[in-house]
């Protein structure tokens, strides 16, 4: 399939586009589908216009900032002014169809894992590009994907979600090591690998919300502090 058409978009407005055309669509789906669940929770929170804008831009853009930091890159959304458009259009989305995207919860969760899931294979890719190990890939795959969701809870005062029981970072880490094994251990090409590696983390989140699925719980006795 020709994706040339996604370039030549980004270009229309200005971009310099690196990387293959593939990467270029699954970025421009993972930041559209990450600021709708940002948004999303702004709006539930009654947060106004601008407030809920920039949730979303930091749920799209936080773990991506965040990697580029740790692998001594200038943020990739600072010379791409596509990612603040599409963060827009995502406000407007939600406004316009905001009675269907903020009642319906199966909403969010599509969006929220579709963004998850591509987040952790472009995090892979552009690690493995720079000429990191295969273990390091695995680790900037998982902060891709995650940071950004941290972010948006620390922002609207919710427990961020990796924090909690539900299976959110660990199914983003069994993509991100099946990408690598298959990647490496039997050569399969990079498109196949990325495809296999969403479709695990949107199964696993869909089999552990449905059946319940939760990583087991740190417990321990309650201490109490005694303020001078």
């Amino acid at each position: 399939m020709d994706f040339s058409f996604i370039t030549d978009a980004y270009e229309a407005l200005g971009c310099t586009v690196g990387g293959d055309p593939f990467s270029v669509l699954l970025e421009y789906i993972g930041t559209f589908a990450g600021a709708i669940s940002g948004i999303r929770l702004a709006s539930v929170k009654k947060f106004d216009w601008f407030g809920a804008y920039v949730i979303g831009l930091v749920t799209a853009v936080g773990g991506g900032t965040l990697r580029d930091a740790m692998l001594n890159m200038p943020p990739f959304w600072m010379r791409h002014p596509s990612y603040l458009i599409t963060t827009f259009v995502a406000l407007v989305a939600i406004s316009v169809f905001g009675r269907r995207f903020i009642s319906e919860r199966i909403t969010w969760f599509v969006f929220d894992t579709v963004s998850i899931a591509l987040f952790t294979v472009l995090g892979l890719e552009k690690t493995l590009l720079q000429g990191f190990p295969s273990w390091c890939a695995i680790v900037m795959g998982v902060v891709t994907a995650v940071f950004g969701g941290v972010l948006r809870d620390v922002l609207i005062n919710e427990v961020p979600l990796i924090f909690r029981k539900e299976i959110y970072a660990t199914a983003c880490l069994v993509g991100a090591i099946l990408y690598i094994v298959l990647r490496d251990a039997f050569g399969v090409s990079q498109i196949t690998c990325g495809v296999v590696c969403m479709v695990v983390i949107f199964v696993l989140r869909a089999l552990a919300i449905r059946y319940a699925w939760t990583v087991p719980v740190l417990s321990g006795r309650r201490v109490h502090i005694h303020k001078p």
